[in-house]
């Protein structure tokens, strides 16, 4: 089985990207999605306790969290402690279930793969980018967003470029989405042929 890493810097199309591929029948295990769940299970009483009034109804106030986050960026270890290891146990399930299940192709949605030191956990790393005015257009236009929020975000990512190097496929957003379908078929077709041909370690 060949793990595609799929990462990218905020505004780039990321998401959008991982859709394409679930459409093209690559399994997905988005960690984004994987975090939203755990502020409604696993993650409610750590966070909760490590992070006061951050919970509401039961569940992890995101809004909230993200206040006091951006009041005391310091404390962003203390969260990813507690999220990373949850995050790292449902990746590793859903690997295994398709392991097991034989299944050629799984897409691992990491937003920070290589801050996080994640390049070992997956076969190759597929990077999504674009021009980054595009980027920045895209990004303050999302609700609440502000430059401030931003820029603290951008200051927690490696720089673009530098995710460039370290690709083994590039995916541009800024052409349109179905220049980026394209480019997302020939990788899968690519990395299929590839299977076919070399006896691929396991991740």
């Amino acid at each position: 089985m060949i793990v595609i890493g799929l990462t990218g810097s905020i505004g780039m199309g990321k998401s959008t990207t991982a859709k394409m591929f679930a459409e093209e029948g690559v399994p997905v295990n988005d960690a984004d999605a994987v975090v939203h769940d755990l502020y409604r299970t696993d993650a409610v009483a750590p966070v909760g306790e490590a992070f006061p009034g951050t919970v509401k109804d039961g569940v992890i106030d995101r809004q909230e969290l993200s206040r006091q986050l951006s009041g005391s960026p310091e404390k962003f270890p203390v969260l990813e402690a507690i999220v990373h290891p949850l995050v790292r146990r449902r990746e590793i399930d859903f690997l295994a279930g398709h392991r097991e299940a034989g299944t050629d192709l799984v897409l691992l949605d990491i937003p920070l793969l290589f801050e996080v030191k994640g390049e070992d956990r997956v076969d190759v790393i597929v990077v999504v980018s674009c021009d980054p005015q595009i980027q920045r257009d895209r990004v303050l236009a999302r609700p609440g967003m502000t430059e401030e929020k931003l820029a603290m975000i951008l200051s927690r990512q490696m720089p673009d470029a530098d995710k460039r190097k370290r690709a083994d496929f590039l995916i541009d957003t800024g052409l349109g989405l179905e220049a980026a379908t394209e480019q997302v078929r020939e990788i899968i077709a690519s990395l299929r042929a590839r299977k076919m041909s070399e006896n691929i370690p396991h991740a």
